[in-house]
């Protein structure tokens, strides 16, 4: 199984959620709505879930394996990254008149 496409959908400068994520696996399997989350320890990201009960969250869509868990963390971090910079780089270009 081979990531095929990253996509950083939203990113928030505010708060503690950083960016919401769409992951594509062989051009075939979308997954959305993964978080990228300002944690006490640094970025993690969040897979998809849904709240059940009282204030606990259940992943709707997960890797089982946390080898997997990696490549797609570090699969949407590069791109996250990219982002970041793209708009480090818009924002010191002068406004053109």
């Amino acid at each position: 199984m081979k990531i095929t496409d990253v996509r950083v959908r939203k990113v928030n400068d505010e708060g503690k959620m950083k960016a919401v994520v769409s992951v594509t696996f062989d051009d075939e399997f979308v997954v959305h709505d993964i978080k990228i989350i300002e944690g006490q320890n640094g970025l993690f990201i969040a897979m998809p879930s849904r709240k059940m009960g009282e204030g606990d969250f259940r992943d709707i869509a997960h890797p089982l394996v946390s080898e997997t868990r990696n490549k797609i963390k570090d699969a949407i971090f590069a791109e996250y990254e990219k982002v970041l910079e793209e708009k480090v780089e818009e924002a010191a270009e002068p406004a053109k008149e």
